[in-house]
């Protein structure tokens, strides 16, 4: 039995047939282990294509090892990271980010998942004072937990007041490629280009099966990390696996087009159900994700056909994700699915 798309994730997406074919060829015949191969040497070389050659690039299994080894590269037991309430690390990461790294949260409730200077400004306070926890670094999303993009003035504003305050800015960047296509810009124009130091570069969600990266645009901070990567047992033996992946994504626009496709559909939900009376669409559809409150009556009929997560049960908010792979005719049934339900 073949799994019903639905709209939960888009982890819960497979694997883009070019990037399975990839790890095919990856499989033949032997190769150097931990990252001394081909496959490796020329995923490098891609991401050297997007952001320049003045970086270092680590490959990691999964988007929290990409956070909280990156976050540990800029801190020490003592600091404290400033994020938003609805950022994954401080919410999806089961306590992993303070667990191995030792700093403190210092978090910031957002409408929109997006950091502002007057918001973080309040934790901006007790600097060289020993009973305080430091901040060393500002951290942000993006795209953001909420589905809103920041812009390259937000960006860059927050870029320059973490290194006025000898911070450091990291991004989350796990649908990083749906922000670009959002943004209408290269990766490096709205991160590397502004002042972002840390990047985490997510694949997983936009059709790769596992794998991210971890980028020092600020190549200072990744001295010694191969050390942090081992310790934090994040160094694969057979990388080419994780590479040969990253090679073929970044490799003609192959992360674009899945990345624009996921957001068009966002944007075909969004305008079949925008002018629902029953529906409240809560957040900007800004890349794959719509955010609505609906109708508690009707959440667990839909999804027994579409599965999806609710968001906010207290308001009966829900988060519907749209994947690389979703088509137009889910949309349009859901949404069929949708009216008859409210009838």
């Amino acid at each position: 039995m073949i799994n019903k798309r639905g709209f939960a994730s888009d982890n819960n997406s497979g694997v883009h047939p070019e990037i399975m074919s990839a790890i095919i060829e990856a499989n033949i015949g032997h190769t150097i282990a931990y990252g001394d191969d081909i496959y490796t040497e020329r995923a490098k070389a891609k991401f050297y294509e997007h952001f320049g050659k003045d970086i270092d690039i680590y490959f990691v299994f999964i988007g929290t090892a990409a956070n909280v080894l990156g976050l540990n590269a800029a801190t020490r037991s003592w600091n404290a990271v400033i994020c938003a309430e609805t950022a994954h690390i401080n919410e999806d990461e089961c306590g992993a980010p303070q667990k191995f790294n030792g700093f403190k949260l210092l978090t910031v409730e957002t409408p929109d998942g997006k950091l502002t200077i007057d918001s973080i400004r309040k934790h901006i306070k007790g600097i060289g004072f020993e009973h305080h926890s430091q901040p060393k670094v500002i951290s942000i999303t993006q795209v953001t937990e909420l589905g809103t993009v920041y812009t390259v003035d937000e960006i860059k504003t927050l870029a320059d007041f973490a290194h006025k305050n000898n911070m450091y800015l990291h991004m989350d960047g796990a649908r990083i490629a749906n922000a670009a296509v959002s943004l209408n810009l290269k990766f490096k124009e709205f991160t590397k280009d502004l002042g972002v130091d840390i990047l985490s570069f997510g694949g997983t969600k936009n059709g790769m099966m596992y794998g991210e990266a971890i980028l020092f645009l600020n190549k200072k901070l990744g001295e010694d990390f191969k050390y942090v990567r081992k310790q934090g047992m994040q160094l694969a033996s057979k990388m080419r696996f994780i590479s040969a992946q990253f090679e073929r994504y970044l490799t003609d626009d192959l992360w674009y087009n899945n990345a624009k496709h996921s957001n068009d559909m966002a944007q075909l939900l969004l305008s079949k159900i925008k002018d629902i009376p029953q529906i409240q669409v809560t957040q900007k559809v800004q890349a794959n994700g719509v955010f609505a409150i609906i109708p508690k009556e009707i959440i667990e009929d839909l999804k027994s056909e579409y599965f999806f997560y609710d968001w906010d049960e207290m308001r009966n908010e829900v988060r519907w994700m749209c994947s690389f792979d979703t088509q137009e005719e889910d949309i349009l049934k859901f949404v069929e699915l949708i009216q008859d339900k409210l009838k």
